[in-house]
Parts: C-alpha cells; sequence; structure tokens
C-alpha cells in the first residue's frame, strides 16, 4: 500500500525572482530560491561573514568562560556524545576544536553511549562510565537537555557539567524543565533568541568554540593574526547538519556550503576523505546529497548496529591508514544495516497486511508497530519508510536489552510528534515510561503490555489534530523545467547550492508521453518518454507498476555518468494521471 500524492506547484513571488536574477543570480535558480523563502541576494550569500554571531546564542559566554578556566588549570574534560551522525561529528569538533584552543595532551576524552544498554543521553549510567576517566568537567554534544537525573548524578560525583544540544527541554505538566548544569547552551531553551533555532547538536558545538575563541582571544593566548583556524572543522559540522535532517535555514545553510567548498577544494578531515572513498563518491563534487545519503548513514550504522566509537575514532584520527581501516569497517556494518532494515521493512509490510486486510480498507490516523523480531537499531528508519509511503505518523517499536520497548517514530506536517507524546503521558498516566525528541521525529520507552494502550491513545490524539487534508500525501513540485534549462550546464548551477530539509531540492512537474518502460533490477521502472518535444531517459525506482502512457511527472534531473559519458536523466518521484 502506498498514498499517491497530489501534486502542487510552488508559488513564485515575481518581483523577488526578478529582484534575484538582476543582481546575477541564474534565471533559473532565481525562481527556484524566490520559491523558497530567499527575499534578497545577501539570504544567496554564504560567506562566513553573514553567520550569526555567537553572542546571540544564550550561554556561549559562559561556556567560554567554563572551558576556558578548566582549559587554564590543565583539567580533563570529558565529551559525551550521541550515537548519531550528529552527535559523532560534534564529539569530533569538540574534541578537535578543544585541542585548536589550547587543551593540553591527555586532558581530553569522551564517551558514547551504546543504544540497546545505555540508552539515550547523559544517564547516571553514563556519568559513571565517564567517571573511569576522572573528569573535572563533562562537556555534552547532541544531547542533554532533558537529562535531569544524569546531570544531577554527575554534579553529586563533583563534575561540573556543560550541556551543549539543541533539542527540546522536558516537560513536567505544562512547565519546562531544566538540568542543573553549570552552563546551557541551546538554542531552544527558554529566553534564548537566537535567530536559528534549527542548529544541528554539531553547530551548537561549533558555535560554543567560536566563543571560546573569543575569550582565548581575549586573555592573550593569540591575537585575531595568529588565531586557529576553526573552519577547518566545517566539513565534520557540515556532515553532521545535513544528516540530522534539520532545517536547512539561511545559517544552516551558510555552514553546509562553507562545508562543502572546503570538501571540493581537498581540505577536509582525513575520515571523511575516506567515508567519501568507501561510498565511490567524488569529493571534487560533493552535495549536501553525499551527505545525507552516503557518508551519513556509514556513520549511522555504527551507532545501531555496533559502537558509534568506531564512527567517532574515524573521524577524529589523523591517520590516513586508520582512517581508511575504520572507513571500511563502517561500511561493512552499513551494508548489514540495509539487510536488517530490509528484513523489518517485509515484516512491517506483513504485520499491515493484518491489520488491514481489506484492499480499500482505510488506514488509522497514526500508525504504531512492533514484531519481537524488531531490530532496536533500525526502528526509525523504517519508520521513516513506512511514513514517506503511508503518510501517516508512525512509531515502530522493538524490544531493547532489559525487556522494554524501544520506539522511534517520524511524523507528517501537522502533527508535532513530541507534543503528541505529551499529551498521550497525560491521559495514560505511566505508559510512557520516557520520551522526547521533536516535531517531526521523537523516541519513546514503554512496557509490552502497554503497547496496545499506547497505539489506542496515539491513534486518538492523531485522530484530534489530523482532519482530512492533513491526511492527504501532497508533493509541492517547481512547475514545468523549460526546454531551455534542460541542459549539463543548468543542472551543475542546482547541484552547486544547499538543498535539504526545509529547503527542498528542484523537483519539476511536467506532463509527458511514456514511449516505452521496461523493469530493471526487478524493482526499478526505467522509462523513455517525450518530454517538450524530445527524447528522455527516466527511471522511477522502487516502482514495478506500469506508468500511463499519458502522465504527469514529478522528477529531479541530474548527471547520470556511464563509462566515462555524462547526459540527463529524469528521476521520477511521483505521478499522476
Amino acid at each position: 500500500m502506498t498514498t499517491v500524492p497530489t501534486l502542487l506547484v510552488r508559488d513564485v513571488p515575481p518581483r523577488v525572482a526578478f529582484a534575484l536574477e538582476q543582481s546575477g543570480v541564474h534565471p533559473l535558480l532565481a525562481r527556484l530560491l524566490a520559491a523558497r523563502g530567499v527575499r534578497s541576494p545577501q539570504d544567496v550569500d554564504d560567506g562566513l561573514g553573514h553567520l550569526l554571531p555567537p553572542d546571540g546564542l544564550k550561554g556561549t559566554a559562559e561556556a567560554a568562560t567554563l572551558l576556558s578556566q578548566a582549559i587554564d588549570a590543565g583539567q580533563r574534560i570529558v565529551v559525551v556524545a550521541d550515537y548519531d551522525c550528529d552527535g559523532a561529528t560534534a564529539c569530533a569538533v569538540a574534541l578537535r576544536g578543544l585541542a585548536m584552543l589550547g587543551a593540553r595532551p591527555g586532558t581530553l576524552g569522551y564517551v558514547v553511549p551504546d543504544r540497546s544498554v545505555h540508552g539515550y543521553g547523559l544517564t547516571p549510567a553514563i556519568v559513571d562510565l565517564a567517571a573511569a576517566q576522572q573528569p573535572d568537567l563533562l562537556v555534552t554534544v547532541d544531547n542533554g537537555i532533558a537529562s535531569l537525573p544524569g546531570v544531577a548524578h554527575a554534579r553529586e560525583r563533583g563534575m561540573r557539567v556543560l550541556v551543549t544540544d539543541h533539542h527540546l527541554p522536558a516537560l513536567e505538566g505544562d512547565e519546562v524543565v531544566l538540568p542543573a548544569a553549570d552552563v546551557i547552551v541551546n538554542p531552544n531553551q527558554p529566553g534564548d533568541r537566537f535567530e536559528s533555532k534549527s542548529l544541528a547538536g554539531v553547530g551548537v558545538m561549533f558555535y560554543v568554540l567560536l566563543a571560546l575563541r573569543a575569550e582565548r582571544r581575549a586573555r592573550g593566548c593569540f591575537d585575531a593574526a595568529s588565531q586557529p583556524r576553526l573552519d577547518a572543522l566545517l566539513d565534520l559540522v557540515a556532515l553532521g547538519t545535513v544528516a540530522d535532517v534539520v532545517r536547512l535555514d539561511a545559517n544552516n545553510r551558510r555552514l553546509v556550503a562553507q562545508g562543502l567548498k572546503r570538501i571540493r577544494a581537498g581540505r577536509m578531515q582525513p575520515g571523511v576523505a575516506a567515508l567519501f572513498s568507501v561510498a565511490a563518491r567524488d569529493p571534487r563534487r560533493a552535495a549536501a546529497f553525499d551527505f545525507g545519503f552516503a557518508l551519513g548513514p556509514r556513520l549511522n550504522a555504527a551507532g545501531r548496529l555496533s559502537d558509534m566509537t568506531l564512527g567517532i575514532e574515524c573521524l577524529v584520527t589523523d591517520d590516513t591508514a586508520r582512517a581508511a581501516e575504520l572507513a571500511r569497517q563502517l561500511d561493512a556494518i552499513n551494508r548489514e544495516r540495509r539487510e536488517v532494515e530490509a528484513g523489518m521493512r517485509e515484516q512491517a509490510e506483513l504485520l499491515l497486511a493484518r491489520m488491514l486486510p481489506a484492499q480499500d480498507a482505510v488506514l488509522p490516523s497514526a500508525l504504531s508497530l512492533f514484531d519481537p523480531d524488531f531490530h532496536e537499531g533500525v526502528v526509525g528508519i523504517v519508520a521513516g519508510r513506512l511514513k514517506d509511503r503511508l503518510h501517516r505518523p508512525t512509531f515502530v517499536f522493538a524490544r531493547g536489552a532489559d525487556g522494554l520497548l524501544k520506539g522511534s517514530g517520524r511524523s507528517i506536517p501537522g502533527f508535532h510528534l513530541r507534543d503528541a507524546l505529551d499529551l498521550v503521558s497525560k491521559r495514560e498516566p505511566g505508559v510512557l515510561r520516557r520520551f522526547g525528541g521533536h516535531a517531526m521525529a521523537a523516541g519513546a520507552t514503554l512496557a509490552a503490555d502497554d503497547f496496545p494502550v499506547f497505539d489506542r491513545a496515539l491513534q486518538q490524539v492523531a485522530s484530534e489534530w489530523l482532519d482530512a487534508a492533513a491526511l492527504e500525501r501532497q508533493l509541492r513540485t517547481d512547475g514545468p523545467l523549460e526546454l531551455q534549462w534542460f541542459n549539463l550546464e543548468t543542472v551543475r548551477a542546482m547541484d552547486a547550492q544547499v538543498w535539504g530539509q526545509g529547503f527542498e531540492p528542484p523537483l519539476f512537474c511536467d506532463r509527458v508521453q511514456v514511449l516505452q518502460q521496461r523493469l530493471v533490477g526487478e524493482k526499478h521502472m526505467k522509462l523513455r518518454v517525450r518530454h517538450a518535444g524530445q527524447p528522455r531517459d527516466a527511471i522511477w525506482f522502487g516502482r514495478t507498476e506500469p506508468v500511463p502512457e499519458d502522465v504527469r511527472l514529478a522528477y529531479r534531473v541530474q548527471v547520470d555518468e556511464w563509462n566515462g559519458q555524462q547526459r540527463l536523466q529524469m528521476v521520477v518521484e511521483a505521478c499522476e494521471a
């Protein structure tokens, strides 16, 4: 079962598009950017000088003082990482950046939770694990804002705590509660006026380092001419930002664009270069797509099926041979992850078939799935795949090592998943042992016996919050692609831009005649179509059903290389008769 989307065309403010074009922006890009909220040529400028200043992010000055004092005293700083790509890159940025800014050899360390053993965040168990390194200061990256017991435990053990995070704080009733850390840096904490609320965890840590550099400069450790070049870390910042699927607002786009420029110029960490190599991607043509679909999954696979220490070590080593070996291990784990995920998707399809035996059965407003054979490490990926296909908020659960069900959810526009879980917890007290997350992604832990109660409660909230229009899948497109722009030069100009979450890549929509179609690889439909009077090659990945002869296609345009030859092909995402 797959929901068929309605194809819509984005509105383009004509005066804005004209102004962008007059400022030198490619005419097609001007139209695409204007449709995505860009309003002035300055919004297109990705120079570092246009980054939001770090002093606007609440807590950065206090964090800089805390870190600088620890560095000057030669105290031991231990970074508490997270087990996803954002957490791994944030940890690497912290370790590399602190060393660049004066932390002495032997004073830096890190710990990262095992997903199946420790759970998420700065738990008391992780504090005890970190204690073996005798830290004076714990620095969380990409976690900690909801770790009230863990922070309290660390303080009881005599450790100071700096929380750097980007997730939403915990709630008690309707009140926001914060951990009793020495300093908190999080654009989503109460009272923070930082304009970019979408910073990833790695972006927050990078901003802390910018503030720390200013503090070290004020203390006379170096001057502006000799200060460390923190832009050397932007390849890691860009990777973590895209892989965490945060909204690519103007500030995040600048961070990603600067990271990409450095990678294309060959300036990157050995581990990043090694990941490009095992993914068979050319760093000279690096794009945000590579972070989200090639490098990011290989790092995430370690946290899902193995130990994210592998990923962090790959990113922090300066030994190219060691980086290459670690990247090969990550690649092997990712292949295993794909096999596990494929098996789980098949199981999920069977579960759905049992839930909805009739071909025309109406999908519930939200879906919750659990099978004893599901693997905890890939529940989020499977939830995302089902959400994309069925356009329903979806939770997928697996049994954890402690016997509790660990679930990961993905949502659709109009349904704030973390707020929905909060309402479920109020209506069904005690059912949710733990929960947290964002509007579009969240996690929850519950007892197996409580799964039916959770399923009913989530469906009830969804039925109240989502009307028929919200449950209809819509695909926003950029309308027709004029014949004059169907060429390699234009596609390369589009590829040079930063696209991603909240700033979607160009998706065009045209009526075509299907001249030929055949199945390739048993699961992809290869098409020959007539578009604007010209024959074109097209492919629809994951499509096995025939396409109508006269059809409206939603498609992207990409460069296809074969035997050294480059040609354009349409990559189809949806159709409408």
